[in-house]
């Protein structure tokens, strides 16, 4: 910056002469180029050459005047140790130290074992806090010493070193010094520099706060003393420690002008630079009007922060590369010294990290402060970290606001204001994940192609709501206002008494899960709640949340789960919402230890859910149990669910008949449930089944609510849900009409119709379900890109017994696994895989299990019989084995044996009986907090660590991990828009969104550069908000080559199938673990590697005992079906 500011500028030496300090120090260079340009002064500036008396007198030798004091001055007290004899020679106090110079290690030894401990070792030449090292004890001094006189050494060309008795949180006060040629010395008053960190300054302020007026004139009476004694010539800063007894020390004088001279000219209102020049040129302080002191008057209070290139989270450690973006501060009372602060500079590890000055004037410290935060919250500086997020929080501090007494070690001493420093950067990580779009296409996990709607999305207007009445502001009434009024019994009475049918709606969560993989997003949602909240005042209850949603909204949508509910509660507050719980799973496809269930409901409940329909995954009631104890403890609705399977009109099937089912519910009821939920995961009853198990369980239970759930995958849903009002149903489940019918829910305009004029009417207006429904016909054109494609209904499913939700997602695994040509043989393949199971029940997680061991069957083209023969050396994935072990709990009609003990007895694993997670060790959640808050910040993104990520975390580790390295990388994207989400922007393509109330953004894309040669970078060039900004993103598919990210599968041999000494992969996927080594000793059942493709893991064992002898994978990359992953050889 320096040099663009400069009418003319020249390199000093040619290129490669000079290391970058060591041009700065070729004085005689300097000097000749001065001289042949006709110059008459030079000014030092106020680093490396400003303190050399050798320099000084070569400028006076070669007949220029040096802007500063004399070459005797610089030489005496430019040296430190000559400082300290002069200031006792002057009869000014200095703290206790070594009498000169300390050459010798052992003479640095026996000083301190004479003066004691701490100690702080400083050189003689130093400034800027080179070459000083704190001793707190013997052992480290002869290592810092040593440290210290390198430093030294390497930046001033000068190792001498002294040692001083190091004072425990002192003040550094300094006074600015003027001196003229006659003798005349005034100070400019003082400066608190206190705020240090590695002995260098951070934050400045003038005057000194709280400073004892008696030391404060003392501090300045001895800074003219010392100046008169050496006959001080043009600026310098005379610079003292006050101890806790307000005791002041002198520490030296800096014949220099210095960085924080800025504040006391803004106090002051004079031109220190502009003065110094004069002098030099010979004027005395009397003719420039600075003499006598009374002439200096104070003006106000001043602070300098420096801003610089540093991360202060990793002790301020200097960051270096391309700034991206620069805008800095202005306004009233702000001023700025830059550096080389400008969008496109580079910054090197060879200067200093400082990258601008701000110093800000006020009336008062007060003023001043809040300015200061103002002028750098208006910083935005990107591509480098920066002490800005530091420094706010420093000048927020409480001890900071109210005492004004800081010492020079407050920085270290007050470790938490450097924890969770986190700089938002929201604007242009946004611009990083549409640059990334752009460059490599969408990163959403099962995206095919582009969304069919390319065009603003039209809220909808409710015809039967009054037009004085606004939908963007949420409707008070409904079902929650008993609720919460009246309790979960009150609003079960309520039920109960209500003549009609009443209707949940499944939109929210169930719908989009089976017709869209569960992709869409929290900002579409909360576009039309409030208007939701009107048209389905009615409603018993929208279902929003928990199932599969939690874990997809982070890792596909990189969205926290418990903001997408907080955010849906706030807009909806008067409709109930519930929440699908899966038993002692929680909302995850393993057991938890249960403070973990019960933790979880609590927050959940706090958070927004009302309702929790308890279910478990094969009905065992002991995992029940803890669900619904945890929900009641938490104050939730509990809705124990009964999982329906099987056909009871088929009187000649012995599972799963009607007694069953009553028997079931007559356990449910003695837990005191409030609601009682039938969910038909699969679409398998019929309305006969309808009739006969609504009608058994009205008749027992008179007075209980009970709530049903269907799929519609046969096409039989409303016809269910008819037979089932007649019955004595409370609730049923509809779907808005445009995500309805097939693997989800029955038409919620059909039920409504079909029931309208009837005594079981649901209060749902049918005007306002098709409005509702025009804004879900333009989400499905939006979410077309994940749109399973399914044309019509499968009857069929009456013999798989495939859950709607598993459905369209076990269609997608097929594809994603090289499977979806044989889809047909899936659907097979899971009737018998529910067979070797054991007749199950399927719904997630027991469900995954069936269609992971279906998937296996197929990609290994196994048969049933196949499997129950070669179970013990088969490379079953981990569901499936975590299944016969025991982990989801028992299935109501026992394993398949012998095939279970079998698996189980070859891989010596023992089975789990009773409920799982009995035995299992409490987690401690406030460990895991500490644990997070270390391992992210307990700060970051502009939040703190709080609980509910901790059970994020806690339920699933690596998604949760993979979602924070996301934010890490992209910030928080929840609110763009989701045809921008998806789709790439086109070169000159402009759009508009608010980021938050209050924020908006206008972003244009201009260009797309080359991909770089040594990189496979592509610059990406954007406009926001007018600026102009860029992103540097890799090209996988350039880059492939150097970056693992792409993920490129190598070739590889195939495995033999027949030959046993041959690891194969059983199916395609990433390799997550490789257990196994060359020369490794391995026994039949060993695992060699794990393998995971979508959310299903496979365990690849040794199918013989013997030595590894070659290993053709690595960790982390992907592998196809049938590759070679190892060969075994006889021992």
């Amino acid at each position: 910056m320096h040099r663009y500011k400069a009418e003319e500028s020249f390199q000093i030496g040619y290129p490669g002469e000079y290391t970058p300090v060591g041009a700065y120090l070729a004085y005689p260079d300097i000097i000749r180029i001065a001289k042949s340009r006709g110059a008459g002064l030079i000014h030092p500036g106020y680093g490396f050459l400003a303190e050399n008396a050798n320099f000084a007198r070569a400028v006076e030798e070669a007949g220029m005047s040096f802007v500063g004091p004399s070459p005797e001055v610089i030489d005496a007290l430019g040296d430190k140790t000559k400082a300290r004899k002069i200031a006792i020679a002057a009869s000014v106090s200095v703290v206790p130290g070594s009498d000169g110079p300390v050459i010798k290690v052992e003479d640095a030894v026996a000083f301190a074992k004479k003066h004691g401990m701490p100690l702080i070792i400083k050189a003689a030449m130093g400034g800027g806090g080179r070459g000083m090292r704190v001793v707190n004890d013997l052992e480290s001094l002869p290592h810092l010493f040593e440290r210290a006189v390198a430093e030294a050494t390497s930046a001033f060309g000068d190792g001498t070193v002294f040692l001083e008795r190091f004072l425990v949180k002192p003040r550094h006060i300094e006074v600015q010094l003027l001196g003229d040629s006659q003798g005349n010395v005034v100070h400019l008053f003082e400066r608190d520099c206190s705020i240090q960190r590695r002995h260098q300054k951070v934050v400045e302020m003038a005057p000194a706060a709280s400073l004892n007026n008696t030391t404060l004139q003392n501090i300045l009476n001895d800074a003219i003393k010392i100046a008169k004694h050496v006959k001080y010539r043009n600026a310098g800063t005379a610079e003292f420690l006050v101890d806790q007894q307000d005791r002041h020390y002198f520490i030296e004088i800096n014949p220099r002008i210095q960085v924080e001279h800025t504040v006391t000219e803004e106090i002051t209102g004079i031109d220190i630079v502009g003065a110094q020049i004069e002098i030099a040129k010979g004027k005395s302080l009397l003719e420039l009007g600075l003499f006598p002191q009374e002439k200096i008057v104070l003006r106000g209070f001043a602070i300098q922060t420096r801003v610089t290139t540093e991360d202060p989270s990793r002790g301020f450690q200097p960051d270096t590369g391309k700034i991206e973006v620069y805008r800095s501060s202005g306004g009233n009372g702000v001023r700025l010294d830059g550096g080389p602060g400008f969008s496109g500079a580079v910054i090197t590890p060879h200067y200093d990290s400082l990258l601008v000055k701000c110093t800000v004037k006020g009336s008062d410290f007060e003023n001043a402060r809040k300015k200061t935060i103002r002028s750098l919250s208006e910083f935005r500086v990107r591509g480098i970290k920066t002490n800005i997020p530091f420094l706010l929080r420093l000048l927020s501090y409480p001890d900071f606001i109210k005492e004004q007494k800081l010492w020079t070690t407050f920085i270290d001493d007050t470790p938490h204001l450097l924890q969770g420093l986190q700089n938002l950067n929201r604007g242009q990580k946004l611009l990083k994940y549409l640059g990334d779009l752009v460059v490599n296409g969408t990163r959403v996990l099962g995206q095919q192609g582009l969304p069919q709607l390319q065009a603003d999305i039209i809220l909808p207007k409710l015809d039967s709501i009054p037009p004085e009445i606004s939908l963007t502001t949420s409707a008070e009434f409904g079902w929650r206002n008993i609720l919460l009024e009246k309790g979960p019994e009150g609003l079960c009475r309520a039920v109960r008494a209500h003549k009609g049918v009443l209707i949940m709606d499944t939109t929210w969560r169930d719908a989009h899960q089976s017709l869209l993989a569960t992709r869409v997003r929290t900002v579409d949602l909360a576009n039309i709640a409030t208007t939701t909240s009107h048209g389905f005042q009615n409603a018993f209850a929208l279902e929003c949340w928990g199932g599969a949603t939690f874990d997809v909204a982070m890792r596909f949508l990189w969205e926290c789960p418990w903001e997408r509910l907080k955010t849906l509660r706030k807009l909806v507050p008067n409709i109930p919402f519930q929440m699908l719980l899966r038993g002692a799973n929680a909302v995850g496809y393993t057991n938890y230890p249960d403070n973990v269930v019960y933790d979880f409901c609590e927050k959940a409940k706090i958070a927004g859910v009302d309702i929790f329909r308890i279910f478990d995954s094969l009905n065992y009631v002991e995992n029940l149990k803890i669900g619904i104890d945890a929900v009641k403890k938490a104050g939730g609705v509990a809705e124990a669910t009964i999982s329906y399977t099987g056909d009871i009109t088929d009187l000649t099937k012995t599972k799963y008949t009607l007694e069953y089912y009553l028997d079931l519910a007559e356990k449910l009821v003695k837990e005191g449930i409030h609601i009682l939920g039938i969910k038909d995961m699969a679409g398998l009853l019929k309305p006969r089944a309808a009739t006969m198990l609504i009608g058994a369980i009205r008749k027992r239970w008179p007075d209980l609510v009970i709530h049903l759930h269907t799929h519609d995958t046969a096409g039989t849903g409303v016809a269910t849900y008819l037979a089932a009002a007649e019955a004595g149903v409370d609730i049923i489940d509809t779907a808005i009409d445009a995500l309805s019918g097939m693997t989800s829910q029955p038409c919620m305009g059909a039920v409504v119709s079909a029931l309208h004029g009837t005594p079981l009417a649901t209060g749902i207006k049918m005007k306002d379900i098709q409005s509702i429904n025009g804004y879900w016909e333009q989400m499905r054109l939006l979410y077309s890109c994940f749109d399973p494609g399914l044309k019509a209904c499968d009857s069929g499913v009456y013999d798989t017994e495939i859950p709607g939700g598993q459905y369209t997602n076990l269609m997608f695994q097929a594809q994603s696994l090289g499977l979806g040509t044989l889809w047909e043989d899936i659907k097979r393949s899971y009737i018998e895989a529910n067979q070797l199971c054991g007749d199950i029940v399927k719904v997630t997680p027991s469900s995954k299990v069936v269609g992971d061991l279906a998937q296996f069957m197929v990609s290994s083209k196994l048969t049933a019989k196949q499997v129950e023969e070669q179970c013990e050396t088969l490379n079953f994935p981990v569901s499936v084995i975590e299944y016969f072990r025991g982990f989801l709990g028992e299935p109501s009609f026992g394993y398949l044996e012998p095939m279970r003990s079998k698996i189980l007895k070859s891989r010596n694993l023992e089975p789990i009986d009773g409920r799982p997670g009995k035995n299992l060790s409490p987690i401690n959640l406030d460990e895991k907090k500490l644990d997070l808050e270390e391992k992210y910040g307990s700060d970051i993104f502009g939040k703190q660590i709080n609980e509910y990520d901790v059970l994020s975390s806690v339920l699933y580790p690596k998604v949760f991990e993979d979602f924070m390295n996301f934010k890490s990388e992209y910030g928080e994207i929840s609110s763009l828009p989701t045809r921008y989400f998806l789709t790439p922007l086109k070169v000159g393509e402009e759009f508009t969104f608010e980021l938050e109330t209050g924020k908006t953004l206008i972003i244009q894309l201009m260009a797309v550069g080359r991909a770089m040669e040594d990189s496979k970078k592509r610059d990406v060039y954007f406009l926001l908000n007018g600026e102009a900004r860029v992103v540097q993103v890799i090209d996988e598919e350039k880059g492939k080559d150097v970056d693992k990210s792409a993920n490129a599968a190598p070739k590889r041999p195939k495995a033999d199938p027949k030959d046993k000494k041959q690891v194969g992969a059983p199916m395609a996927g990433l390799v997550v673990d490789l257990r196994a080594k060359v020369g490794m000793s391995v026994k039949k059942g060993t695992p060699i590697a794990i393998l995971s493709a979508m959310k299903m893991e496979t365990v690849v064992s040794s199918a013989i005992s013997g030595v590894i002898s070659e290993i053709f994978i690595s960790q982390n990359e992907n592998v196809s079906s049938g590759d070679l992953i190892a060969k075994i050889e006889d021992k």
